[in-house]
């Protein structure tokens, strides 16, 4: 079941209407249709809004079965702030985590937030090491208790906001179930490393994404490019149908398919589109699914 079934489905378990749904978090009931019907999806805040709103969250949301969560669940935090005076290259590495959520922010700062339901002492198990070196600052992560990949991928969400004014190249290494890029404008964003869900939306910028693993991708109103390098895997990318870019395979024995409805289907390129999916790396597969 996906976000869109799934989101229909505890709304009517609840009792709530769309349009009282819709005044609860603050939008349209143009809005909770579009969701519902697939043919976009939240943003990391509203997304975090429905979460509170059903006593779930962002990753139950997602994922194949819907567990409610214990009601005023406790949750710790802790945030990182560094004043950024001039344009960064960033350079991240998280390590492992559960979720990583990815923005621009208003302020000329970097935040780096920490936060998780079950371990306590966040600020003694992890440390948050800055390297500024001129135009470039590294970010590293640093796991003081040696918590597992498996314990991390379970209880650890971070949360990334770049200073729109400064932000124009960064990297990010990690290991993660979900990744969520909201709201995100740069130049380029280089993602290295498992995701096994991603999330874009409301975002602008060149989009590359390098693993061994496969990648499920949903991108709702994203401008820019968006390139999967990929050794013998698969990415599945969901993209609304009315908003098909130009697909273009670059690799090496790769294949690209289109499905729609769980059918194959076919589809040519956008002639004047100036946003574009490509697949490259060696024996690996992209399928475009085209959502209605």
């Amino acid at each position: 079941m996906n976000f869109s079934e799934k989101l229909k489905e505890i709304r009517k378990k609840e009792g709530i209407s769309q349009e009282q749904l819709a005044e609860k978090i603050g939008v349209t009931r143009q809005a909770i249709t579009k969701w519902e019907t697939g043919k976009g999806l939240p943003d990391v805040e509203n997304m975090v809004i429905i979460a509170e709103i059903f006593k779930t969250t962002i990753d139950e949301l997602l994922t194949d079965s819907v567990t409610k969560a214990a009601p005023e669940t406790l949750v710790y935090t802790s945030e990182t702030i560094y004043d950024i005076d001039c344009e960064k290259h960033f350079d991240v590495n998280i390590g492992s985590a559960a979720t990583i959520m990815l923005s621009s922010g208003d302020d000329e700062k970097l935040h780096v937030k920490l936060s998780s339901e079950t371990l306590e002492n966040l600020d003694s198990m992890f440390k948050i090491k800055l390297d500024d070196r001129k135009n470039k600052l590294d970010v590293i992560c640093i796991n003081k208790n040696k918590l597992s990949r498996y314990e991390a991928e379970e209880s650890l969400t971070v949360e990334i906001i770049l200073p729109n004014k400064y932000s124009d190249h960064c990297e990010i290494t990690a290991g993660v179930k979900l990744l969520t890029i909201s709201n995100l404008h740069l130049n380029h964003l280089e993602y290295d490393g498992d995701a096994a869900q991603v999330l874009i939306s409301d975002s602008s910028g060149n989009l590359e994404f390098t693993a061994k693993t496969d990648y499920d991708i949903t991108i709702d109103n994203v401008m820019g490019r968006l390139d999967i390098n990929q050794w013998k895997a698969k990415a599945i990318v969901h993209i609304p149908e009315e908003n098909i870019v130009n697909v273009i395979n670059r690799g090496r024995k790769c294949n690209v398919y289109y499905v729609k409805e769980g059918k194959p289907a076919e589809c040519e390129n956008v002639a004047d589109s100036e946003n574009e999916i490509s697949i490259s790396g060696i024996f690996s597969e992209l399928v475009v699914d085209l959502v209605g």
